[in-house]
């Protein structure tokens, strides 16, 4: 007569449990992308992708317009936020216009984006002010109704910036 000894439980072999990592492992990381998916936003794809194509083509005009008036800008910003600017090219001071947008937009966070109103000053400076900036890549422009500057890329820091006809002069 032959004495049998009681079989093992299958949770107490170590082989279901290594067949069964592999499906759980895919299923746990599928999880895990579907959060980081549903949780930020990259910001890529605009909805209104047309007519932020039809703004482009305006700003383009615009910014021939700078370039045939000969406009050229120096925009300082301080670590602070504060900024300064001085734009060339005016044929007379009366010409300058009261007040000018400056637009900070970051490379690849919309969240990031800084814009500010620059009024001119007794000295024909603008001045004004924005949060500071991280350091980054930077898309820097400066522009009114009529006319609009050549948008500068910067890296990492932004200090100093020559736009139009004031990036060839040292």
């Amino acid at each position: 007569m032959s004495i049998m000894s009681p079989a093992k439980p299958w949770y107490r072999d170590r082989w279901p449990w290594l067949l069964m990592a592999g499906p759980l492992i895919v299923v746990v990381a599928g999880f895990a992308t579907a959060w980081l998916a549903w949780s930020t936003d990259d910001g890529v794809v605009a909805d209104d992708y047309y007519k932020r194509g039809l703004v482009i083509n305006k700003q383009l005009e615009r910014s021939g317009r700078s370039e045939a008036m000969g406009l050229g800008a120096v925009l300082e910003i301080t670590p602070e936020g504060a900024m300064r600017l001085r734009i060339s090219g005016f044929a007379d001071a009366a010409a300058a216009p009261p007040a000018v947008r400056a637009r900070l937009t970051h490379a690849t966070r919309a969240g990031l984006d800084r814009a500010a109103t620059l009024e001119r000053g007794a000295d024909g400076v603008y001045t004004g002010r924005i949060s500071p900036l991280p350091p980054g890549r930077w898309l820097v422009s400066v522009e009114t109704d009529a006319w609009r500057m050549p948008t500068v890329e910067v890296g990492g820091t932004v200090g100093e910036v020559r736009m139009g006809a004031a990036s060839a002069v040292d």
